[in-house]
């Protein structure tokens, strides 16, 4: 074990920013330490009870094991207490745990991968998960790395954290779209052997950043798939970090990108007004709503025959996110490497600008830079 149990924080040598344990078994203080140790954090370890009050509210996260769960009863109540049962067959630890004010009961090490996962999160700083939108075009060339570009280039600009995914391997790369082809980060093919837990805060600064966001394209490599475990554990690391992830999503879905429906929580389908359109944006919806239950229209207007975006929505069965008319020199814009969305006042921004205040509370302006 690397850490010793003490009876108190020892003043001399810096508090480990680590979770805090507390009990006298050894055995149990052992086992937990391994498990910090597995999530990239050192705990700090008390056979003393009860802790100091600091020590015990300012920790991100409480291991109390059942040995000294009565002793630490009368302490703050807080969020982030887990208890450690060390016998299954005693059903007295849950009247502990009220007692205690802890959330969960765990009994190790049935419940040793969980708790992992819960010691990484507090380690990172964990916070609400991030609003993950997935965009899909109703049919080849509707504009959904567009729309995909625009909304991350809003939701940074208003102060959001965010993080763009590029899941089409056929769709060019939105860093080109985004102006940064030749800016330096990880791309899909050095995260395509990504398994497991992946670090939210490392991800984000391995990855280009510019205009406020981070993003995630391909190279100009011949890898044209990646494997659905490494979407998963990728994506779940860009959720962890809050804030706004904007997934890029291609029209026929390979296994990669039924992992990022299953981890969207808002679809926006880009429908150009047109019947054709609609026809085979009937299909992309059906294959979607298979993983996702809340797919919307984006109505791409105005159409030839004048089709609106009620109408369109309405003969897709979807609830309409709202129409988005076209933006003169929009395509000049990206030839000459400023990305869509960029302008505050044109039809893209003022969409995702709507979109967003719906979809996310406002935050606090801010200072610029990556957050």
């Amino acid at each position: 074990m690397s850490s010793p149990i003490t009876d108190q924080p020892v003043a001399d040598r810096p508090t480990p920013s680590g979770p805090l344990i507390v009990t006298a078994d050894e055995a149990l203080a052992e086992h937990l330490v391994r498990i910090c140790a597995a999530a990239g954090t050192e705990p700090q370890l008390l056979a003393g009870a009860p802790p100091p009050r600091q020590v015990w509210e300012s920790a991100p996260l409480v291991l109390v094991g059942d040995d000294l769960a009565e002793h630490c009863a009368g302490l703050s109540r807080r969020a982030g207490v887990l208890l450690l049962g060390l016998d299954l067959d005693d059903g007295e630890v849950w009247i502990r745990a009220v007692q205690l004010g802890a959330e969960h009961v765990l009994f190790l090490p049935d419940a040793q991968t969980w708790l992992l996962d819960r010691i990484a999160d507090a380690a990172e700083g964990v916070g609400p998960p991030a609003l993950t939108v997935a965009v899909l075009g109703g049919r080849g060339g509707a504009g959904a790395s567009t729309l995909a570009c625009a909304l991350a280039i809003t939701a940074a600009r208003t102060g959001r954290r965010t993080m763009l995914i590029d899941a089409d391997p056929l769709g060019g790369g939105l860093d080109v779209m985004l102006g940064a082809e030749h800016v330096e980060g990880l791309r899909w093919p050095d995260l395509a052997g990504s398994r497991g837990r992946v670090s939210g805060a490392e991800l984000a600064g391995a990855l280009p950043a510019l205009h406020r966001l981070t993003a995630l394209s391909w190279d100009r490599s011949d890898l044209l798939t990646i494997p659905p475990e490494a979407m998963r554990s990728v994506l779940a690391a860009a959720r962890r970090r809050g804030g706004l992830v904007v997934i890029d999503l291609p029209r026929h879905f390979d296994a990669a990108a039924g992992q990022a429906l299953e981890q969207t929580d808002t679809g926006l389908l880009v429908v150009p007004a047109e019947l054709r359109a609609m026809a085979a944006a009937d299909r992309v919806a059906a294959a979607a709503r298979m993983r996702l239950s809340d797919l919307r229209a984006v109505a791409r207007v105005p159409g030839p025959a004048g089709l609106a975006g009620s109408e369109i929505a309405r003969g897709l069965g979807l609830r309409l996110a709202g129409e988005l008319p076209q933006e003169p020199g929009l395509s000049v814009d990206v030839e000459r490497g400023a990305p869509p969305g960029i302008r505050k006042r044109g039809p893209l921004a003022r969409f995702c600008s709507s979109f967003l205040d719906e979809a996310m509370p406002p935050v606090a302006a801010a200072g610029g830079g990556v957050l």
